[in-house]
């Protein structure tokens, strides 16, 4: 387990900071596999600092629920991504604390792989969503792992990042247990514009990825070392941007 309660709340921010454009690309996105009804009750599971919130209450138009389990990642979102439509709760996946069938819509960007029951969690998203909901699981898959350019100077952050994940066939199995209907193949979003070489080592230099957590200290000190030197020598070297996996999740309208 991770805990943002810790060092990561205070970097996150300088971290994993969203670009306006990739912000308006996961918008539109969102807006493409939700329901088509507007206004729509809307659940983000795992909000941390609330980078999507406040988004999703202006495209959807009705109340949206950060649920966060972190107590410091909820202070940053209250004070920093308020909006009038956004409420703050503390909460987990094993406990929303929603009524039943509240939510039209469930966004889980990149805070499934931190449920510790997983099953658990999706019967719980299950059980807050309204029958034709839909649940957004932007994650990765251990069969499908992206080549992330950082990974080169962190020898074991790709086998670390590949463990906190399961693979595709998984989830879906987990999904479909848990009452929902899984599409066959993730939507994959090329949701982030290229870097440099440099701009990826200011942001990750921050150590806002759960990855560094699990890593040695040597393999930190000496990666990081590793990857500023080449980003001064380098500054200006493109970056393939690399898309985001996100698998939708429907509730059926009528019982299976």
């Amino acid at each position: 387990m991770v805990d943002y309660d810790g060092r990561l709340h205070q970097v996150y921010a300088a971290g994993r900071a969203l670009k306006a454009s990739t912000l308006d690309i996961w918008k539109q996105v969102f807006a493409e596999v939700a329901p088509a009804a507007r206004p729509l009750t809307v659940l983000d599971l795992g909000s941390g600092i609330g980078r999507f919130t406040p988004a999703l209450a202006e495209v959807f138009g009705g109340p949206v629920y950060g649920v966060e389990p972190s107590a410091r990642m909820r202070e940053i979102a209250t004070g920093t991504a308020s909006h009038p439509g956004v409420t703050y709760l503390e909460g987990s996946s094993a406990a929303i604390p929603l009524p039943d069938a509240s939510c039209d819509l469930a966004l889980l960007f990149l805070s499934f792989h931190h449920f510790p029951d997983k099953l658990r969690g999706l019967q719980e998203v299950a059980r807050v969503l309204r029958p034709g909901g839909v649940v957004m699981l932007r994650s990765q898959f251990s069969d499908r792992m992206p080549d992330l350019p950082w990974y080169r100077y962190f020898a074991s952050a790709r086998r670390v990042d590949a463990e906190m994940y399961l693979p595709l066939e998984e989830v879906r199995a987990l999904a479909t247990e848990a009452g929902l209907v899984p599409e066959v193949e993730p939507r994959f979003v090329q949701a982030e514009s290229p870097d440099t070489l440099r701009a990826s080592y200011e942001r990750v230099k921050h150590r806002a990825y759960s990855t560094f957590e699990h890593l040695p200290a040597d393999e930190l000190d000496e990666g990081f070392a590793a990857f500023e030197q080449d980003a001064e020598a380098d500054p200006d070297r493109a970056l393939a941007p690399i898309p985001g996996a996100l698998l939708v999740l429907r509730r059926p309208s009528t019982p299976r």
